[in-house]
Order: structure tokens, then sequence, then C-alpha cells
């Protein structure tokens, strides 16, 4: 499969519920950044994909969008007391969104970049309905992964995200075409670099 395409099928997503998901086929090593802008574009419209990650795929939308992380949410088929993950570039910018001391800077310096999510107090530049509403706790996370790598740098802030599982399911989905298949209508658009390295997180 060639690695420069930007595939657009009939009855192709256009917000109806029957629409087939747009799907971005992106070089794993050498990501076009045609392609990412155009999956970042959609992120700022609000809309909601899936995209790899170091460990499964997972689903994200823009940070800041209540009614994306609502669609996000219900699509996932979790209510505001499951812990939804801000995915970050760095651990500069983790610390932005998570209180850090010294020991667990340390900890989370040894195990970043990595298919490893982190739960910690939330920051005031975490929006309230983001956090858990009791602990006030985020699930923070560098992953390892060029691909995504580049999309969060286009989009120049963190991801919300949650792991891809369909309700109901215990496993994470790995495979774009049955992404696309199963959530019809229901997502954007997929990003697809090929399989991911393991199926082990879950968040």
């Amino acid at each position: 499969m060639p690695w420069c395409r930007f595939v657009r099928q009939p009855n192709c997503y256009s917000g109806d519920n029957s629409a087939m998901p747009l799907l971005f086929e992106i070089h794993p090593d050498n990501p076009q950044p045609r392609l990412l802008k155009q999956a970042t574009a959609l992120l700022d419209q609000g809309e909601v994909l899936a995209v790899p990650t170091d460990s499964s795929y997972a689903l994200v939308c823009h940070l800041d969008d209540k009614a994306a992380v609502d669609k996000l949410r219900r699509i996932r088929g979790v209510d505001d007391k499951h812990h939804l993950t801000l995915l970050c570039r760095d651990l500069s910018e983790l610390s932005t969104y998570a209180q850090v001391d010294n020991a667990q800077y340390r900890r989370l310096k040894a195990a970043t970049p990595g298919a490893y999510t982190f739960i910690l107090q939330a920051t005031k530049e975490v929006p309230r309905r983001l956090s858990h509403p009791a602990r006030k706790t985020i699930g923070l996370r560098v992953p390892d992964h060029k691909v995504l790598q580049e999309l969060l740098a286009l989009h120049n802030t963190p991801l919300l995200a949650t792991t891809l599982i369909v309700p109901g399911e215990t496993e994470p989905l790995n495979d774009a075409d049955e992404i696309r298949e199963r959530y019809r209508g229901r997502i954007a658009a997929i990003i697809d670099s090929g399989a991911c390295r393991a199926n082990h997180h879950r968040g």
C-alpha cells in the first residue's frame, strides 16, 4: 500500500450517520505534513478522529471543545468519572497541565516517552469538566509515536484522548479498515500509519 494517499471514497464523511470516515494514509517514518494539516483542520472544526499511538488506536479531539469532548465520551461509552488522557508532546508541556513534584518528575522522565498514562493532579490549565469530578485528576501521556508526535506539533496543544475500545468489548481496535467500517458516521477521519506496536494500554 502506498504511503502518499489521502483516501476519499464515495459516501465519505460529511457529518451524517451513514458517512464513511476519511482515511489518511501516513508514512510511519516520514509523515506527510500536508495530510496531517488536513487532520488538524478537522480537529479544529470540532471533529473526533481515530489515531494510532505506541500501544493501540485512540479517539482524540480538541481539548477546549466541549461539544467534541461530549461526543468523544458518547462514542467511547464513558461518563465524566472515566479518566480521559491528555496526549502531550513532552514533559515540559505535560507539567503545564499537571502538578508534578521533583520525585514525580524523575519518575516521569524515566518512563517517557512511552505507552504509559499517569494519573496526576490537574492544574488550572485543565478545564474542570475534563478532570475527575471528585479527585480533580487527569490522565497524561507522552506518546512514543512519530506520526502522533507530528500531529501534536501541528496542533500545538495537547489532544484529549481515550483508548478506542468498542463499548461492551475489552480489547482496543488496531486495524484502520475495521475502525473505518465500525465507526461509520461517528468519527470524521482515521490516521493509518500501519499497525500499532502492542495492545496493552487502557485509558
